[in-house]
């Protein structure tokens, strides 16, 4: 026969086993998120020109400048206990709060908030670059078809694509000197690079997609070293003229920031 204690501790440790096995499948709110497609914005996506410019002479352009995502959870569903553990451990995962990846819970407000920041990410990006060109928006027009892609951090590959077909390096050649340029950042009017999430997740997408240097928003430097692929230089930016210098500095042997 057990004693009074010994029957007592094994019921407590039994109650805190049940609990944590509860606690192990009760939804929470944090969100899965792993890396995501990337697109060449002087290329297609889905077989529809990323670019479409009229009203200017087009460049022929080589090289590639990828925009970058994450890939998430459904903005409805809830992660578990155990899942988000199994998510830490993984280097191609991450878990965010919930509201940091979609500012709306509900999944159709959510889808309409990250579709309207793609809608104000290309207009930012087409003033930002025409901007930079000294360029009307009354005489070239700017159309971006990245399918059902949302949220505002294609900015700066957007701006920098627009760049590279009206003009290139300004000197007869190609802003990438040929090569596969990947990178994210918010854009405003006046072409100010923002910070955005998930750069660690980017990195790895890009480097899987074949880029070998990654334009990073200057304040996200750390982040970007967290986990960052051997292949791939992270080159810090602010503005859009920022990183239009550093591409050029890049294919000329000049001096290019690092993070």
């Amino acid at each position: 026969m057990t004693s009074p204690r010994t029957r007592a501790l094994a019921l407590c440790g039994a109650l805190v086993v049940a609990l944590f096995a509860v606690a192990a499948f009760v939804p929470l709110p944090y969100t899965l998120t792993w890396p995501g497609l990337t697109a060449d914005t002087l290329g297609t996506y889905q077989d529809k020109p990323v670019l479409t410019i009229t009203g200017a002479p087009l460049r022929t352009t080589r090289g590639e400048l990828r925009m970058v995502t994450i890939s998430a959870t459904n903005p409805g569903e809830r992660t578990t206990f155990w899942r988000s553990l199994q998510a830490w451990f993984d280097t191609d995962e991450a878990v965010r709060p919930t509201e940091s990846v979609y500012p709306q819970s509900n999944p159709a407000k959510a889808e309409e908030v990250t579709a309207q920041q793609m809608a104000e990410s290309q207009n930012s990006a087409t003033t930002a670059a025409l901007g930079y060109l000294h360029l009307s928006p009354d005489q070239v027009k700017v159309k971006v078809d990245l399918g059902d892609v949302g949220g505002p951090s294609a900015g700066q590959m957007l701006a920098l694509g627009i760049v590279e077909k009206l003009a290139g390096d300004g000197k007869g050649g190609d802003l990438t000197g040929g090569m596969k340029i990947a990178g994210t950042g918010t854009i405003d009017d006046q072409g100010t690079i923002g910070a955005v999430g998930g750069v660690p997740l980017k990195t790895q997408a890009a480097a899987r997609d074949g880029a070998t240097v990654f334009l990073v928003p200057r304040g996200e430097c750390t982040d970007a070293k967290v986990n960052k692929p051997a292949s791939l230089r992270l080159v810090p930016v602010g503005t859009l003229g920022d990183a239009v210098s550093a591409l050029d500095a890049l294919k000329s042997g000049g001096s290019v920031p690092s993070c």
